[in-house]
């Protein structure tokens, strides 16, 4: 029996994360994508998956580029992470923040908790989505608090002593 896809993004909703932009280049052709489906893989060779649905931007962008990275955003972010969530910038998300080139050419987001530049290893549809796993080929990492997002909020992390 086919379950209620509103019960099953009702249960998802319940699923803390971090937030993520994944970011791509293909040739002259960029273009990034708020994501909550990322997930390590491996740690030897060092991997990481990212789903992205078949009708974004970002995704052509991925394949046919063939590299992606995953920009791991701080707590203070949450205006690039809407930014790169809203169809009302679809074509012009990374003129509204900073951002540098990595050595994969893929656009790196300013003071993001953590930076991994990857070389897609493989893919593997799904449903309405690809998996990309990618192989990391350079990590940029700081000690900033992570922007977390939880029931359609954002949050702050509370650590208890």
């Amino acid at each position: 029996m086919p379950i209620d896809q509103d019960a099953f993004k009702q249960a998802l909703r319940g699923w803390a994360s971090g937030v993520t932009v994944v970011t791509s280049r293909s040739g002259d052709k960029m273009h990034g994508m708020t994501v909550s489906a990322f997930s390590s893989v491996s740690a030897d060779p060092p991997l990481v998956l990212v789903c992205a649905n078949r009708s974004s931007t970002t995704h052509g962008i991925i394949e046919e580029g063939g590299v992606f990275a995953v920009n791991i955003l701080a707590a203070h972010q949450k205006d690039v992470s809407n930014v790169f969530a809203s169809s009302k910038y679809e074509d012009s998300r990374l003129e509204h923040v900073g951002w540098t080139e990595g050595q994969t050419g893929a656009p790196l987001i300013d003071e993001a908790l953590a930076s991994l530049e990857c070389r897609v290893s493989s893919a593997h549809r799904e449903g309405s989505h690809t998996i990309y796993v990618g192989k990391v080929e350079a990590v940029h990492a700081t000690d900033a608090e992570p922007l977390v997002y939880y029931k359609g909020a954002y949050r702050s992390l509370e650590c208890a002593d």
